[in-house]
């Protein structure tokens, strides 16, 4: 019976999900299915769509990711194509997609619901990246710089070494399931800017500005934040990208952390966090997944000095400025109000408490940046819920159901699909796609929603047919 429900129906019920609700839905029968990927083609489903946390877990094995909702409060695991991801690194994910970069250093967007993947421009065409090539041609390693304050170089490094050292944080304009996008990146030397649109086969310098922290695009344009609060404005709308600083240095040396995003209400913010060490008799949490990654020393970047050692940082309580650009100053706050912020290697999101209500309004939910993440890749990371009214810190979880690599990330699970056109037979009939659940496939640990649901709709088509025959 549920098969006999008029796909419009389907669609409008379908469209009040959670995205792990939806997908769940769409694997049911060939008729729910197409309402689904009618509905996702349409960019339709429940707008907007509350945050997950992506991360791996050895358990799991190499290509799977999992996915912990904190509407539902439990976790999804995917499977994911090659490469596979527990040998990723997260560089930064926006509009459900993810930033990584492969044990080449080649930086790839995923959509980890559709399985869609994006290979972007090699990573030797930036500017300060030189590949090194052995006795048959093939790259063997590169030649580039590091931000260690005094080092000279260029040194060389291992093909998956460079991700480690050259890449800061990536961004995207827009949903690359639309087809018209642009990648930012920050990068070494001294945390530049770098862009590629849709289609182009190397990366763009942006020009010379150093220490960028964090970038929002807005209104069609790129707002970059440097370490000491200083706001450029990139426009990307004509051949040529122009630039300005629409907000000058706010202070005279490098905030350890600076966040810029657009709150609901369409106003700018900052957000500045100061580390503080990881006490010395404190290590791995017994209650992580410690997992550590086996490190390679092919690289010949001078080591730390001896009276430098990289301590384990935990973020503390966060600054709020509301950015005032007819004044050019920063103007502080104490209080999100009922908004949320979520803050991390994903792009900033600043979203409204009512619109999810499983969110906390006036907390910030955070994970991991900092900035040895990658010399001590079996430390424990902090993620966690902070709340703004008290500075009190909660755990997403306990125990720790994530591996320390790759660092987990937030992201806002997207359905839509890159080609939504069906395929065609050799008699060029159409043929049905699919469902998601014979390969992208969320394999969950509790089934209970579909049964609900697929009861849901038996119940109505009931309904339904009562009416037509005895009304």
């Amino acid at each position: 019976m549920a098969s006999e429900v008029p796909e419009d129906i389907l669609m409008q019920v379908f469209a009040a999900l959670d995205v792990p609700d939806l997908v769940r839905a769409g694997s049911v029968c060939s008729a729910w299915h197409g309402a689904y990927t009618s509905l996702c083609n349409l960019g339709r489903w429940k707008q907007p769509q509350t945050p997950c946390l992506l991360y791996t877990a050895k358990s799991r094995g190499e290509s799977a990711g999992c996915l912990y909702s904190l509407a539902e409060k439990k976790s999804y695991t995917l499977a994911l194509p090659d490469p596979p991801i527990r040998r990723m690194h997260f560089l930064g994910s926006a509009y459900g997609w993810i930033i990584a970069a492969d044990e080449r250093s080649e930086l790839h967007l995923l959509n980890p619901i559709t399985g869609d993947q994006i290979a972007l421009p090699s990573v030797t065409t930036f500017e300060y990246v030189t590949p090194v090539y052995d006795e048959n041609g093939a790259v063997k390693e590169y030649s580039s710089y590091c931000a260690l304050p005094g080092s000279c170089g260029p040194w060389t490094y291992g093909l998956h070494k460079l991700r480690d050292r050259f890449f800061h944080k990536v961004f995207l304009s827009s949903d690359p399931s639309t087809g018209d996008y642009i990648v930012a990146a920050i990068h070494n030397t001294r945390f530049r800017l770098s862009f590629a649109r849709n289609g182009d086969d190397c990366w763009t310098p942006l020009p010379p500005h150093h220490f960028f922290a964090d970038c929002v695009f807005k209104d069609g344009l790129m707002y970059a934040v440097t370490t000491k609060g200083a706001i450029h404005v990139f426009d990307f709308s004509g051949p040529t990208v122009k630039q300005k600083v629409v907000l000058g240095k706010m202070r005279d040396y490098s905030f350890q952390r600076v966040y810029i995003v657009q709150t609901p209400c369409g106003d700018l913010l900052q957000v500045w966090s100061d580390i503080d060490s990881i006490p010395e008799n404190e290590s791995v949490s017994e209650d992580s997944e410690t997992d550590a990654l086996e490190e390679d020393d092919d690289f010949s970047e001078p080591e730390w000095s001896s009276d430098y050692e990289p301590h384990r940082h935990y973020c503390i309580p966060f600054k709020l400025y509301r950015v005032d650009l007819a004044a050019n100053k920063l103007v502080e706050t104490s209080s999100l109000g009922e908004n949320v912020l979520f803050i991390g290697q994903s792009q900033t999101v600043c979203l409204n408490a009512q619109e999810h209500p499983q969110l906390k309004a006036n907390h910030i939910y955070f994970t991991d940046t900092d900035e040895y993440i990658t010399v001590r890749k079996n430390m424990t990371r902090d993620i966690g819920v902070l709340s703004l009214c008290d500075n009190s810190k909660e755990k997403i979880t306990s125990p720790q159901i994530w591996s320390n690599w790759p660092s987990p990330m937030w992201i806002t699970p997207n359905p839509r699909k890159m080609n939504s056109a069906g395929e065609k037979s050799a008699e060029g009939t159409d043929v049905a796609e699919t469902p998601p659940a014979s390969c992208w496939t969320l394999v969950f640990q509790r089934g209970w929603s579909v049964a609900f649901v697929f009861l849901l709709f038996s119940l109505f088509s009931f309904f339904m047919v009562y009416v037509i025959v005895y009304c």
